[in-house]
């Protein structure tokens, strides 16, 4: 069995390698794919003659799709190399995108978002992997920190942008968007050199991989984690418009001040390099743990809940990102394997996140909500620590 080596705090004059902004580019289309439909399902359920409720099933069909293929497919990753299969996953893309772009009825639309989730289940992956596979030595924590910084993109631009486009033109446009730059992202995928890598003579089975040592722990963190921030992220904006009194179109904060503290934890990169991994990955737990304590005590205040939503977007970057470093530096041969449960585990945890917190959040407010994910963050923090 591989030792885990965590990755080493030298390194600082090695440069990025430019092949990571495309895997930049890769997550910032899969992400835009994930978030469009919220801002847009009015003008779909109006095409269609559906509920909204109706249409968000596409939503609920991707993360299906994502779920199975990262469990399943994912493997295929350390048999066949990232670089490949991350090829063909983004293949498959642009063609669920532009199918979901020309869909006469919701059940079509339904059934590409399955098809795109089927290929994103097993993109990133891929794209982790293949990051952690490229990173200098002593520099994973922030070639990985590049890569992830395409989910800012994608909430930043992608959602924002959304709305916009399709309130002035269609909502068809919007998906035939994304898929124009999935197309685009493939061919620059085509530029990329392949790394070499370790990889397995035959796929792992990921029931398998749960026995390797150091990462149940880890999964739980994870799935604690996401599981908390998904929860309470779902109903955040109800919170704004119905306890803060602001309108719906100021939920645009949101998304603008969690992603500026997440932008500004990626200009801290070095930060991984002065504390370590392990000890930084706690620490950014124990913060997010914290944030949420204090949203549920004084997050009666608008002022107040923007300010603490940086300091989660600040803190949530490190705990994603240290947790893909850790769990990669696992078994550098299976990291394919590894980052299709990590991708499974936070499929789930959205589903359970999102279902369970809106019991609480009908129970007892956005406070319970938030003691809640305080809770859950707080388990995920000890499950880092915990020794082989």
């Amino acid at each position: 069995m591989t030792q885990q080596q965590l990755p080493a705090s030298g390194g600082p004059g090695q440069r990025i390698p430019r092949s990571a902004y495309v895997l930049t580019g890769c997550v910032g289309v899969i992400g835009a794919n994930s978030l469009v439909l919220g801002p847009i399902a009015p003008e779909v359920s109006r095409s269609f003659g559906a509920d909204v409720a109706t249409v968000m099933m596409a939503t609920a069909a991707f993360g299906f799709g994502a779920a199975i293929s990262s469990l399943f497919l994912a493997p295929r990753i350390d048999r066949f190399g990232a670089h490949r299969m991350l090829r063909l996953a983004m293949t498959l893309l642009p063609i669920a995108l532009a199918a979901s772009a020309l869909s006469p009825m919701v059940a079509v639309l339904v059934l590409a978002q399955f098809a795109a989730g089927i290929a994103s289940g097993v993109a990133l992956p891929a794209i982790y992997a293949g990051a952690a596979n490229m990173a200098p030595p002593g520099r994973e924590s922030k070639t990985i920190g590049v890569v992830l910084s395409g989910w800012m993109l994608s909430m930043v631009v992608g959602v924002s942008l959304a709305a916009i486009i399709a309130d002035l033109t269609h909502w068809r446009v919007v998906y035939g968007v994304v898929a124009l730059l999935a197309v685009l992202a493939l061919a620059l995928l085509s530029l990329v050199k392949r790394q070499a890598a370790p990889s397995a003579d035959k796929g792992t089975s990921p029931f398998a991989a749960l026995g390797l040592a150091g990462i149940r722990p880890l999964l739980f963190a994870c799935g604690a984690f996401m599981m908390a921030f998904y929860g309470l992220y779902a109903y955040l904006g109800d919170y704004f418009h119905s306890k803060l009194g602001q309108p719906v179109s100021a939920n645009g904060l949101i998304t603008l001040v969690y992603s500026m503290g997440f932008g500004s934890a990626i200009l801290m990169g070095g930060l991984v390099n002065r504390v370590g991994v392990r000890r930084m990955l706690s620490t950014a737990l124990f913060w997010v743990a914290a944030v949420y304590l204090l949203l549920g005590a004084i997050g009666s205040g608008l002022a107040a809940v923007l300010c603490l939503l940086a300091a989660l977007g600040f803190g949530n970057y490190y705990g994603i990102n240290l947790l893909i470093v850790r769990l990669t530096a696992i078994d550098p041969a299976k990291r394919g394997t590894i980052m299709g449960l990590h991708s499974t585990v936070t499929n789930l945890a959205v589903f359970a996140g999102t279902s369970s917190f809106g019991l609480v959040y009908e129970a007892g407010g956005f406070a319970m909500t938030a003691y809640a994910a305080t809770a859950l963050t707080l388990a995920a923090a000890v499950a880092s620590m915990a020794r082989r």
